[in-house]
């Protein structure tokens, strides 16, 4: 039998700059975008979860700017280098490959290189993409802070972004929808979330509860938006499962069926169309081709600037 076809949009995908379509043969959300060099060894670079765009420099950038004093320093680090005045100190491991690899995540710079090559040649590979690297850990680092601040309190009084809008969560037992866990209403300081727990609740408890609401809406939400869509693209879905992936916003497999991810719920409508829509082009295109961003802005002329936006929105951190 012949596999499934699966395309995938992760997370933190790559995202353009500026809204346009991404060059033929690249296939953004897909995983790690990736460069080569011509001179021996080869180096490959790559980012996990965070911005996959992988230029040597940025334009109208210099190095001494790019290279502000700082020091990065991954978990498992058994390697330094100093780039010009940043510190950076790494995984280095060697492996059956025959290209030096760079990748940059949320924990830092990883290397891998073959077992033939000497480290002075690995230091070169890293010395000549210096400002990429710096310039890469600088925005893993930035986005993390971004998603700390989007940390939830799991309490009383605290706030959670529902279809790009906060809700305050209030423990109330005595109201009668205890089988649905939660109910959202407005009051005169905004949108309140109705949580049917007592005021002693524990933060799992709290949590729990709100997720699994969470999840019935998004639910809810994904279906109407498919239905809403899939006519104007001329496909027709058949099975709808909820994610909760790490790194993947969604994927459409050859069979019909569409994953999303449902922290989208947290997002507001428009974002959460962009993937719908995304995964539905799938349906069509089967590949990141120039007519599948064709088929995406058939319905959304506008998907490159909430491209942008998934991208660069911190995800609440649960």
């Amino acid at each position: 039998m012949r596999p499934l076809l699966q395309f995938t949009l992760d997370l933190f995908g790559a995202a353009p700059a500026v809204a346009q379509r991404p060059s033929p043969g690249r296939t953004p959300g897909v995983g790690p975008d990736s460069a080569e060099n011509t001179a021996r060894p080869s180096v490959e670079w790559s980012l996990n979860a965070i911005d996959t765009a992988a230029s040597g420099a940025v334009p109208g950038a210099s190095l001494e700017h790019l290279l502000a004093p700082q020091r990065f320093v991954h978990p498992r680090a058994n390697r330094a280098i100093a780039l010009g005045s940043t510190h950076v100190s790494y995984e280095f491991r060697r492996g059956k490959r025959r290209t030096i690899g760079f990748s940059i995540g949320p924990d830092g710079l990883a290397v891998r290189a073959p077992a033939w090559v000497p480290l002075h040649e690995v230091d070169a590979a890293l010395l000549e993409k210096a400002g990429w690297i710096v310039r890469k850990l600088g925005e893993a680092r930035e986005r993390l802070g971004r998603v700390e601040s989007a940390r939830i309190e799991w309490r009383d009084g605290a706030a959670i972004p529902y279809l790009g809008e906060p809700a305050r969560l209030v423990l109330d037992p005595r109201h009668g929808f205890k089988a649905a866990g939660a109910q959202l209403q407005a009051d005169e300081a905004g949108r309140v979330l109705l949580v049917a727990l007592p005021h002693g609740a524990t933060a799992p408890q709290i949590r729990d509860a709100v997720q699994a609401w969470l999840m019935r809406q998004a639910h809810r939400c994904f279906i109407e938006r498919l239905d809403h869509f899939a006519p104007q693209l001329g496909v027709r879905w058949k099975k709808l499962s909820l994610s909760n992936a790490g790194t993947r916003w969604g994927s459409a497999s050859a069979d019909g069926s569409i994953r999303l991810n449902w922290r989208l719920v947290h997002f507001r409508p428009a974002v959460i169309d962009y993937v719908v829509a995304h995964e539905l082009s799938h349906l069509r295109v089967m590949d990141h081709s120039p007519r599948f961003w064709d088929t995406v802005e058939s319905v959304l002329p506008d998907y490159g600037a909430l491209r942008v936006e998934l991208k660069r929105q911190p995800v609440p951190n649960w």
